[in-house]
C-alpha cells in the first residue's frame, strides 16, 4: 500500500504528533476559583477526574456514519484515555433535530457544567458565538466555523486539498468517464468539498463532467438514495458524497445495484470518517475509498490541551495534507498500485505547495 493512502491508527498518530510539534497555544484562563477577564476554565492539572467535556450535534447525529460520528469517537476517546464515564462530569453529547436546537443544548451542556463543549458543525457557528457572550465562564470549540472570541477555539479543515485526491482516484477508477458529486447543504465547508473533487477530477482529464446535486439535507437518506439513483442510471460509475447521514443513502443505492448485479460498475467514495463498512455487500464491497477529515483527533487533542491548562481560545487552527489533517482512507485493494502511485504525486505536491487547490469552483 502506497503511503498516501493512511490507516486510521497511523493517521491519528501522525496529525497528533504535528499538532504537538507544530502549535504553541498560551493559556486562556485560570483555575475555577480566579477567573481571568475572559472568564474561561483552566484545568490546571493534567488529571481528569474534574475535568468533563461534551458535544452538540449537528442534525446527523452521532450515528451518521461521517461528520458527527467522527467527533463523538474523539470525545469518546478522549473519556476513555482519563478513565471518565459518560454523564455529567465526565462526556456526553446532546442531539439536534433542526437548527433551533443548537442554543438550547449548547446552553444545557453549560449548565451541566462541562468543562469544554463542541459545536459540531458550520451551522453552530452563529449559535455558538451568541452563547460564548452569554457564558464567559465556559470554553467551546467550533469545529467548521470561526468564531473570534477569546473563550472560543476555532478548528478548520482543508477539505479541498483531499477532496482533490478523491477526484483523482475518481478519474482514474471511472470507466464511463462519468462522475457524480452529492453535496449536503450549500454552506462553505461542502464547496470545498465540491471545489477541491471537480479540480482532481480534471486534473487527471478535463473532458470529464461532474453531475453535481445539492440534496439541501445532511439527514435524509431516501433523498440521497433517490439522487444516487438517477446519477447511476444516466451512466454515473463513481458517486463522491459529502452530505453526512443523507449520503447513507448513496451507498443504500449502490448496494442495491451491487446485489442485483455482481458485475454492476458502482462505486461510492465515502467522507470525513472510513466508509468502508457502509459499501459491504457479501463478498464484495462498493466503497472506493473515503476522504478522511481526522474531527476525532482533533477533538481529543483540543481537550488534552484545556485539559493541561492550555485552552487554544481565540485561535483558529486548520488541518490540511501537510499537518496530516485530511487524506484518503486505505481503499483495501480496490485501488490498484499504479493508480495510488499517481495520486501520491498530487498528494506530494499539494503538500509541498506545488498545487494550490481552490476552496470555490471556478
Amino acid at each position: 500500500m502506497e503511503v498516501f493512502i493512511l490507516t486510521k491508527r497511523k493517521f491519528g498518530l501522525g496529525l497528533s504528533l504535528v499538532l504537538a510539534a507544530g502549535t504553541i497555544l498560551g493559556a486562556c484562563g485560570t483555575n475555577d476559583e480566579e477567573k481571568t477577564s475572559t472568564g474561561s476554565k483552566d484545568a490546571g492539572t493534567s488529571e481528569a477526574k474534574d475535568f468533563s467535556i461534551a458535544m452538540v450535534t449537528d442534525v446527523g447525529g452521532i450515528d451518521d456514519k461521517s461528520f458527527n460520528q467522527s467527533g463523538w469517537e474523539g470525545i469518546q476517546a478522549f473519556g476513555k484515555e482519563h478513565g471518565l464515564e459518560k454523564g455529567d462530569g465526565g462526556y456526553d453529547y446532546l442531539q439536534s433535530t433542526g437548527d433551533a436546537d443548537y442554543v438550547t443544548n449548547l446552553n444545557n451542556l453549560v449548565r451541566r457544567d462541562f468543562d469544554v463543549i463542541y459545536g459540531v458543525g458550520f451551522l453552530m457557528e452563529k449559535p455558538i458565538g451568541e452563547i460564548a457572550d452569554q457564558r464567559k465562564d465556559s470554553n467551546f470549540v467550533i469545529i467548521d466555523g470561526i468564531v473570534e472570541k477569546e473563550n472560543v477555539a476555532s478548528v478548520m479543515f482543508k477539505e479541498q486539498e483531499g477532496s482533490f485526491l478523491a477526484g483523482v482516484a475518481a478519474a482514474l477508477m471511472s470507466e464511463s468517464k462519468q462522475i457524480g458529486f452529492v453535496g449536503g447543504m450549500e454552506i462553505p465547508v461542502i464547496e470545498r468539498f465540491h471545489a477541491g473533487f471537480v479540480e482532481g477530477v480534471k486534473a487527471v482529464d478535463p473532458s470529464i463532467k461532474v453531475d453535481v446535486q445539492y440534496t439541501g439535507k445532511f439527514d435524509d437518506a431516501a433523498l440521497g438514495k433517490t439522487t444516487a439513483n438517477r446519477m447511476y442510471s444516466s451512466g454515473v460509475d463513481v458517486i463522491f458524497h459529502a452530505a453526512g447521514g443523507t449520503g447513507n443513502g448513496v451507498f443504500a443505492e449502490a448496494k442495491e445495484r451491487k446485489t442485483k448485479d455482481a458485475n454492476a460498475n458502482v462505486w461510492v467514495i465515502g467522507v470525513d470518517s472510513d466508509q468502508y463498512e457502509e459499501g459491504a455487500v457479501g463478498d464484495t464491497n462498493v466503497t472506493l475509498t473515503s476522504m478522511l477529515k481526522r474531527v476525532d483527533t482533533a477533538v481529543q487533542t483540543i481537550a488534552n490541551e484545556a485539559l493541561e491548562g492550555n485552552f487554544p481560545g481565540g485561535k483558529t487552527t486548520t488541518y490540511g495534507l501537510a499537518e496530516g489533517g485530511v487524506a484518503l482512507a486505505d481503499s483495501r485493494g480496490a485501488i490498484p498500485e499504479d493508480v495510488q502511485a499517481k495520486i501520491k504525486e498530487f498528494s506530494d505536491k499539494i503538500a509541498a505547495g506545488e498545487i494550490v487547490v481552490p476552496e470555490t469552483v471556478e
